[in-house]
């Protein structure tokens, strides 16, 4: 039996879904680092990037800032908070890094997609007499909004699979199910611990494709 096949039996195996170390419960740490890092850099990406796109200035420096997040490892981030006083903070290390990471996809999407919307169209609709805030609600935003979903998207698989580094200092999360089976060479809780990570990112971002689909795209007016 190959080690894809050890793995299907570890998944299978119902003594490893329960307990603290458990699959639920590690599961359940991972969806709430990731929810809350993801959530806080949209709070923080999207309305910047959107905002810059539309004035269509600035934008530049800001990506090239936000950057920053992409070119610093994530790894030396988290090292840094466990270090400094925040180590007794709980999962807020965790949350930090993952942020610094998902927050470069969102903005650069968000600000391309309103830059790339047609200018004859912007120049159509203030021709009617629209004002900056119908401009940007009823014609950028619809038409950009392709792109920014693209950059959800890459944002929160990102982070899905960025968020199994917290286990290298300790902290929760389905990471901690393939340390574990390093700890203890058992390779295939390791490659078992990898599907699961895969299986959550795809799982989310089939979501947000459905999500996106459900909900009309309003016409541009």
């Amino acid at each position: 039996m190959g080690v894809l096949g050890q793995a299907w039996d570890w998944l299978a195996d119902g003594a490893n879904w329960s307990g603290e170390n458990g699959v639920w419960h590690r599961l359940g740490e991972h969806v709430y680092v990731s929810g809350i890092s993801l959530a806080i850099a949209c709070a923080l990406a999207l309305p910047i990037g959107l905002w810059l796109g539309h004035v269509g200035k600035g934008g530049t420096l800001a990506i090239n800032i936000s950057n920053i997040g992409r070119a610093v490892p994530v790894f030396a981030v988290l090292a840094l908070f466990m270090v400094s006083p925040l180590r007794s903070a709980g999962y807020l290390p965790t949350i930090a890094a993952l942020v610094l990471f998902a927050v470069p996809p969102l903005l650069t999407n968000a600000y391309v997609g309103m830059r790339e919307v047609d200018r004859s169209v912007v120049e159509a609709a203030r021709g009617m007499g629209m004002s900056g805030g119908q401009l940007f609600w009823r014609v950028e935003l619809p038409l950009a909004r392709e792109l920014v979903m693209t950059g959800l998207r890459s944002g929160a698989v990102q982070v899905i699979a960025t968020a199994t580094i917290a286990a290298m200092v300790g902290q929760g999360g389905l990471g901690r199910i393939i340390t574990a089976g390093f700890n203890t060479y058992n390779t295939p809780q390791v490659f078992a611990g990898a599907l699961l990570v895969a299986a959550l990112a795809l799982l989310v971002e089939g979501a947000l494709v459905a999500a996106d689909r459900l909900f009309p795209r309003p016409a541009a007016r």
